[in-house]
């Protein structure tokens, strides 16, 4: 190879890496790991559990309102999502008197990033648990939305006796995806979480979260997952993230619905389209994925004793696009 060669090839790299680099938002914010430089709504404290063998570290919000009326609400956030989201959720449901528990899930937020993890829904229903266990909280009602909606119906299926009623906003997992999309390791996924951007990032939740519907709003949200990418140890936040893909992926929780005891709420935004693999199958079949229109109805007539509300044009989060339209029939139902 000729010195000009090496210089093309060299030019070419750079020119590559700069279009890289430029490729995120100009003025990111660089993250730690457990966003100890990000602030959340409410004070944030820990609980220390050993689990797998290992010491970590959960972050929770425990907002108890000064007009307390004797009842509790936990809110489990999404995958792309931390406890943070849900701040005017708190605000409002503490208005009305309730304590408010938000955690972070092991491997999201401000909670610890293990180096390996055998995550399930069972585990992490578990260490909800022992959270509400460490409050001194007998009984609560769970909001899930997207996979905390997964883990929702887990919590009520092992915890039944503890839940007074079960919320799902948006929840994913209303459709088995093992039927349609090829299984991908660990590894594949790793990779794609390896090779995340600002802009991957916005345009999979303007496809699928909002059809295609942005508002600015929405970008602190992606800053808040893109920041991360800068972070010279985010190979570790990536890893957690293909692991729970795989959960996610692997266990699905639509086939006992039918056992759900507690009274449900579903509460769908329509617009939405999330569905995990898209993009592993032909555009025909995803075209046939993630029909919330369709999917709050089929689960409504799963679960027993379930009420659906439908909010039309909103896509898979209504408590921040359409929050008046959520939080009324939300407070509506676990008032009652």
């Amino acid at each position: 190879m000729t010195i000009d060669n090496i210089k093309i090839k060299l030019t070419i790299a750079l020119l590559g890496f700069t279009l890289v680099s430029f490729s995120q938002k100009s003025d990111l914010k660089w993250l730690d790991v457990m966003l100890a430089n990000y602030e959340y709504p409410y004070k944030v404290d820990y609980i220390n559990l050993n689990i797998q063998q290992q010491d970590l570290k959960m972050a929770y919000m425990d907002v108890k309102p000064a007009n307390y009326n004797g009842k509790n609400i936990v809110l489990l956030h999404g995958k792309n999502f931390n406890g943070a989201y849900w701040k005017t959720t708190i605000e409002r449901l503490t208005q009305e008197g309730f304590r408010v528990i938000v955690p972070d899930q092991i491997g999201f937020g401000k909670s610890s990033k293990p180096e390996n993890f055998n995550y399930t829904f069972q585990q992490l229903a578990l260490n909800t648990k022992l959270l509400l266990d460490h409050l001194g909280i007998i009984r609560t009602s769970v909001l899930g939305h997207s996979m905390g909606g997964m883990l929702a119906t887990r919590f009520v299926l092992m915890y039944p006796e503890a839940t007074e009623k079960l919320i799902l906003e948006n929840p994913i997992g209303l459709e088995d995806w093992k039927k349609t999309v090829p299984y991908k390791p660990v590894d594949w996924w790793y990779q794609v979480e390896l090779d995340q951007t600002y802009e991957k990032i916005k345009s999979y939740q303007l496809e699928n979260y909002y059809d295609g519907k942005w508002n600015p709003l929405y970008d602190q949200w992606v800053d808040l997952l893109a920041g991360w990418t800068l972070n010279s140890d985010y190979p570790k936040i990536a890893w957690n993230a293909a692991l729970t893909f795989d959960m996610i992926f692997t266990q699905p929780v639509l086939y006992e619905f039918g056992n759900i005891k507690p009274p449900t709420l579903l509460i769908i935004g329509t617009r939405d389209r999330t569905a995990l693999g898209k993009p592993l199958v032909s555009e025909e079949v995803g075209k046939t994925m993630g029909l919330y229109n369709q999917l709050g109805k089929s689960t409504r007539d799963k679960i027993p004793n379930a009420k659906l509300v439908e909010l039309d044009n909103v896509g898979h989060l209504p408590h921040i696009e359409q929050f008046d339209r959520f939080i009324s029939p939300l407070i509506q139902f676990i008032n009652k």
